[in-house]
């Protein structure tokens, strides 16, 4: 396994290093977290024209092709600067699934819009993991009147939702004649479809979400992922990779949250004078630095792991995407309270951004599924695959 950048990927990461230090301050972060619509926009071009919107898509789609790397690392510099922008819920998890299910017109209607920042998409699913290892979904599916489908449930907390222009819908068919007994379908949704009310509000993070209600809403053929002339099959598979590369994504940020923490605390234990000495001069707190350097340095190897496994055995990728996913939120909650600790009580106030890390890194916890969730996903792999007696 060849772990060492290509020459396109370290040019990447300086293209991403030069952006964030030049155009995204913490005082950017806080326009946009207080709601400079303006400012977020500017974010959103700026992607657009250094062509990180469509890294990941072919280039028949408008995109650069790029792989799970090119994405970790662009991620990985955007949560070192708290960037708010749906770049995961729109260039990752939603180009991923059009790409993934959409027919060749569907595509060309979604994609290119995304790559040149035209369109922001938002994936309305809650990222539970269900005991059985399954990824739970709260929306229904039962035909409609002729070929339609009617969409009932309510998902909650669906991130960049507000902002976004399309929402992707997975929902579980009801209707045993339309498609295999559990069978998943993915719809495409506008806004402002009849039947449906969005709850939005702001998460710690900044970023801003909306709790979706689905009463009766009415959809075409041409409104699912898919060909419209064809039985809906099952979307489960498409749907598990997505959502592995999406927390992978979500790991390889929250490793750019993790590296500024331990490097502004070691810098300000350095400079900090405490009795006549800096106060990385106490042994004790040169011990937590350097455990919170492991933390960060297992963590980034994990989560490099997680993103080279996206495109191999699906078993093996899910495995390591949890793996990935525990130790990662290990690491962000052991080293969020060893920087804030150090600084003390100004750690958390709006003037450090010590707090707004740490508030993404607890964000990070509880999305794309909660450590409890993925250590059940593992097990049920692991026994799926004959690995564990029944009550290992």
């Amino acid at each position: 396994m060849n772990l060492n950048l290509s020459e396109e990927q370290r040019l990447l990461q300086d293209s991403v290093a030069r952006y964030v230090a030049r155009e995204h301050d913490f005082a950017q972060y806080r326009r946009i977290a207080d709601g400079d619509a303006e400012a977020g926009h500017a974010v959103w071009r700026s992607m657009a024209e250094l062509g990180w919107l469509g890294l990941p898509l072919p280039e028949a789609d408008g995109g650069s092709g790029g792989g799970p790397m090119d994405i970790a690392i662009v991620m990985e510099g955007l949560g070192s600067a708290l960037v708010l922008a749906p770049y995961l819920s729109t260039a990752v998890l939603g180009a991923d699934l059009i790409a993934r299910l959409a027919t060749p017109a569907q595509r060309e209607r979604w994609l290119p819009a995304l790559a040149k920042g035209a369109l922001r998409i938002a994936l309305a699913a809650s990222g539970a993991i269900a005991a059985d290892g399954r990824r739970g979904l709260d929306i229904r599916a039962t035909r409609g009147h002729g070929r339609g489908w009617r969409l009932d449930g309510v998902v909650r907390g669906v991130v960049d939702a507000p902002d976004a222009g399309l929402w992707l819908v997975p929902a579980r068919i009801d209707d045993d004649a339309a498609g295999p007994a559990d069978a998943i379908a993915v719809f495409t949704v506008t806004p402002r479809a009849p039947g449906l009310a969005a709850t939005a509000f702001g998460r710690v993070d900044g970023r801003r979400a909306a709790d979706l209600a689905f009463d009766g809403v009415t959809l075409t053929d041409g409104d699912r992922l898919g060909a419209s002339d064809a039985e809906p099959g099952d979307a489960r598979v498409a749907l598990e990779a997505a959502l592995d590369a999406a927390t992978a994504a979500a790991c390889a940020d929250a490793i750019g949250c993790l590296t500024v923490l331990v490097d502004r605390t070691v810098a300000y234990a350095k400079t900090r004078i405490q009795f006549d000495q800096p106060l990385a001069a106490h042994q004790a707190l040169r011990h937590r630095m350097v455990d919170m350097a492991l933390h960060r340095e297992e963590a980034r190897a994990i989560a490099l792991c997680a993103a080279l496994r996206l495109d191999g055995d699906p078993g093996a990728r899910a495995r390591m995407v949890s793996g990935a996913k525990i130790r990662v939120g290990r690491a962000a909650r052991a080293i969020a309270e060893g920087a804030i600790q150090i600084h003390g009580a100004m750690g958390v106030t709006d003037e450090l951004a010590i707090g707004a890390y740490a508030k993404r890194l607890l964000a990070f916890e509880m999305t794309h599924g909660t450590a409890a969730e993925h250590q059940r996903r593992i097990v049920a792999l692991r026994r799926a695959a004959g690995g564990l007696r029944p009550f290992d």
